[in-house]
């Protein structure tokens, strides 16, 4: 059986990814933005599906919590299988981090660009360890701009959600790249269009059910058939094509090396 950490999973498709996980038998590390949200995911998914689940807690828009959210977890589980990059917002409105990040951008990828960078270690500690990245396939609509990556230009809510989700399959394929000849994989995810919380208020609701979108993220975490499949996209638990920016591989390097540059993570070697 897996420890999996799940980004966002106090609720929405993250909520529902621990609980599938569970239920499978694996060990599910559950993320919320509080000490307290933590806790009271944990007691519900408990509730719903007892099964192993250990609570961790950090706001994302925070470099130093996610800096102390990688401690707690290397502390505590020095071998990772799983890094389930979940966590996510949609911003209606433009604002900026106290480091001068745009939110989404903040949260959606540079959060997770880190923690996955101080978590390599235990993840290259597991027998096969996997760094899944939940996209969607609104970053078919996003556009990166290196230049202004705090859409300082022009800001739209989902122009800039669909630029984060971008981000993330440019930095999985990236990561990929890098991790190559290792045990760990890199891949990148659409859930579906599900009625989540981050969907009524982006887009003012509908989509399917929760169940639906914890699908391909359990496949993705789980599946035997992926041990060796890395820099790879997937839809409905079946692997795909991402948007022809999302496979621009010199943009993904110049990315990559931004996002180092940013955050101070020290970039691995392609």
């Amino acid at each position: 059986m897996k420890t999996i950490l799940v980004t966002g999973a106090s609720d929405g498709i993250g909520k529902q990814t621990a609980l599938e996980l569970a239920r499978l038998g694996h060990t599910v590390l559950v993320h919320a933005r509080s000490e307290q949200k933590a806790a009271a995911a944990v007691a519900e998914l408990s509730k719903a599906q007892p099964g192993h689940y250990q609570p961790f807690f950090a706001e994302l828009s925070k470099p130093r919590e996610v800096d102390q959210l990688a401690d707690r977890m290397l502390a505590a589980h020095p071998t990772l299988d799983v890094l389930l990059n979940n966590a996510g917002v949609f911003m209606k409105e433009r604002q900026l981090t106290a480091e001068g990040f745009e939110l989404s951008m903040a949260v959606n990828h540079f959060s997770h660009f880190v923690l996955t960078h101080r978590l390599l270690p235990a993840l290259k500690a597991a027998p096969q360890g996997r760094v899944v990245h939940v996209a969607s396939m609104a970053h078919g609509r996003g556009h990166l701009d290196l230049n202004d990556l705090t859409f300082e230009r022009g800001f739209e809510g989902y122009g800039a959600y669909a630029t984060s989700k971008l981000a993330n399959v440019l930095f999985s394929n990236a990561l990929a790249r890098r991790l190559h000849g290792t045990a760990v994989t890199s891949n990148a995810l659409h859930p579906g269009v599900i009625h989540t919380k981050l969907l009524t208020h982006g887009f003012g609701g509908g989509g399917a059910a929760l169940e639906s979108g914890a699908r391909t993220s359990v496949f993705c975490a789980t599946a035997n058939a992926l041990e060796k499949v890395s820099g790879a996209y997937f839809s409905d638990a079946r692997q795909t094509e991402p948007s022809r920016e999302a496979r621009d591989a010199k943009l993904a390097e110049d990315f990559y090396a931004l996002s180092c540059k940013l955050t101070g993570v020290t970039p691995l070697p392609a």
